[in-house]
């Protein structure tokens, strides 16, 4: 007997599957950050598959590889600063707003080792991202709002950031036999102590 059209069976709608395609790489997302953060770059996609609750293939087919998937937390991380960034340039105390972007910036690099390592062993991740989010323009426009204030001094520019962010990276991460680690909020603030222009 020939199956009728009716008796076929029925593909899932194609909402269906990219709602289930969603919230699977959602999913991946999370619990990658969590996996990073207990391991460090070091741990395996089978790792975060199985975390995941989520086949190996799935993982792949939505990050080719685990630099694909380190671009993506990286991302979502320096979207974030971006808009810290934009909220910072519509303070009208100049030196509030940049202070308010190294804040944001450098708790969310103290708590997420992702981006943490990222910076200090993967620049061009780092790099990337900014790019895609103009961040080098809004903290570029934050610093000279700053030193025309006179606020900070002269001689600090976009490109020391990821010199100060890597310093906290490394300065604040927990170590088994090392001491404890320094708190990111000290090694912040004697930074931007010295990067108040003279009085």
């Amino acid at each position: 007997m020939t199956a009728t059209p009716d008796a076929l069976p029925s593909a899932a709608p194609v909402g269906v599957k990219r709602a289930d395609a969603r919230r699977n790489r959602k999913r991946i997302l999370e619990v990658a950050r969590q996996q990073f953060s207990e391991h460090g770059l070091d741990v395996h996609i089978e790792q975060i598959a199985h975390a995941a609750g989520v086949g190996v293939g799935t993982v792949y087919r939505n990050f080719p590889n685990k630099e694909d998937l380190l671009q993506a937390l990286v991302d979502e991380r320096f979207a974030f600063f971006a808009e810290v960034a934009r909220t910072a340039l519509d303070d009208p105390d100049p030196w509030n707003g940049f202070c308010t972007l190294m804040r944001e910036s450098a708790r969310v690099t103290a708590e997420d080792r992702a981006v943490s390592e990222a910076m200090d062993q993967l620049p061009g991740l780092c790099n990337t991202a900014a790019e895609k989010v103009g961040l080098d323009e809004l903290a570029g426009e934050l610093i000279e709002r700053a030193q025309a204030s006179g606020a900070m001094r002269a001689d600090f520019s976009i490109g020391d950031i990821p010199s100060v962010m890597c310093g906290l990276g490394r300065a604040t991460a927990s170590r088994k036999d090392g001491p404890p680690p320094m708190s990111w909020e000290r090694y912040l603030e004697i930074i931007l102590s010295g990067l108040r222009a003279p009085a």
